[in-house]
This record gives structure tokens, C-alpha cells and sequence, in this order.
């Protein structure tokens, strides 16, 4: 039994959703997002209330029932509220760039790495008040999936490394950092 896909979804108001097949196009105040309703789901839209029901009880259906829940509730949140994620940069000479919609960071490298958005995600470098040594790169956008995808790759550029803590990482991300070898002696 899907825990998650038997939970209905509450549709917030300026919130509309159209079922073409199976997919479901679903538009809000920020825009709009089709979902892919996976085969064996059925969806009802009663007024404001969305809620999923299986076709059968094959083993695939009921692991689809939640996963159609969650993307759709994703697309609902993302219409209305929208995704944001915050990477930090640290390290000397570490720094980001804008370059018209793409990002050029400066990351320990003999060159400059350029990371281009997916279509429908906005990054951002915002001012750092005070001087702490840590640059901030903002990846918003309504997609949670592409949100995140565009985060993952400027994360890749320089993951955090266990002894410094030097690299980008997620606000908030804790890295374990480990003992030198002088340390251990």
C-alpha cells in the first residue's frame, strides 16, 4: 500500500489542472508544468482536491502510485511557491561571474568553468555582506527536478574536499572533515 500516493492534494487558489491523457498540464501564478501521469494511475480532480487511485495491483502500478503523487505535487508547489537552492563557494580566490544567464566560476582551476541553465532556471550571485570568504551562487526556478539537476552540476565543478573543507556545497550541507597527517603523529 503507497502511504504517499493515497494522500489527495489540496490545490491552492489560482491553481488549475488539465488532464490531457496521461498527462496533466498543471498552471499557476509563477507558470506552468506538464506532469507525466504514469500508466495505471488514475486521477480525479474534485473541485480543489486532486487524488490518485491504481487500475490494478501489479507490483509496477503500485510503485508508480506514489511517484505520480510526488511529481504532481512537486509541479503544484512549483507553480505557486516555487524552488530555490543555495550553493556556497570556499576557498582563496574562489568566485563566481555572471555572464548574461550563465555562471563563470572561478574554482581553484587553471580555467574558468561555465555553467549554462536549463531552460526555465534562473541563477544568481548575490552580494555577501561582510567579509567572510564564502561566494553565494542562487539557482531558482520552478521545475524542482531541473532546480536541482542545475545545482548538482555547479556542485561537480568542485566538491567540498574532506581535509580543508575547501570546494561548493549546499547551504547548510555539513562536511566531515578529517585529520592531517600532522594531526595523527
Amino acid at each position: 500500500m503507497s502511504r504517499i500516493g493515497n494522500k489527495h492534494i489540496d490545490l491552492p487558489a489560482g491553481v488549475t489542472v488539465e488532464l490531457n491523457g496521461q498527462k496533466a498540464t498543471v498552471k499557476g501564478p509563477k507558470g506552468s508544468l506538464e506532469v507525466l501521469i504514469n500508466k495505471g494511475i488514475d486521477v480525479h480532480v474534485d473541485g480543489a482536491v486532486v487524488t490518485f487511485t491504481r487500475q490494478n495491483e501489479e507490483k509496477q502500478t503500485k510503485q508508480n502510485h506514489g511517484t505520480t503523487r510526488a511529481n504532481f505535487h512537486n509541479a503544484v508547489v512549483g507553480v505557486t511557491e516555487g524552488y530555490k537552492k543555495i550553493l556556497e563557494m570556499r576557498g582563496i580566490g574562489y568566485k563566481a561571474v555572471m555572464k548574461g544567464e550563465s555562471v563563470e566560476l572561478f574554482a581553484g582551476y587553471s580555467h574558468t568553468i561555465v555553467i549554462t541553465p536549463e531552460a526555465g532556471v534562473k541563477i544568481s550571485v548575490p552580494e555577501v555582506k561582510g567579509n567572510t570568504g564564502i561566494v553565494l551562487v542562487q539557482v531558482e526556478g520552478i521545475d524542482k527536478q531541473k532546480v536541482g539537476q542545475t545545482a548538482a552540476l555547479i556542485r561537480d565543478v568542485r566538491r567540498p574536499e574532506p581535509y580543508l573543507g575547501k570546494g561548493i556545497r549546499y547551504q547548510g550541507e555539513y562536511v566531515a572533515t578529517k585529520e592531517g597527517k600532522r594531526a595523527a603523529k
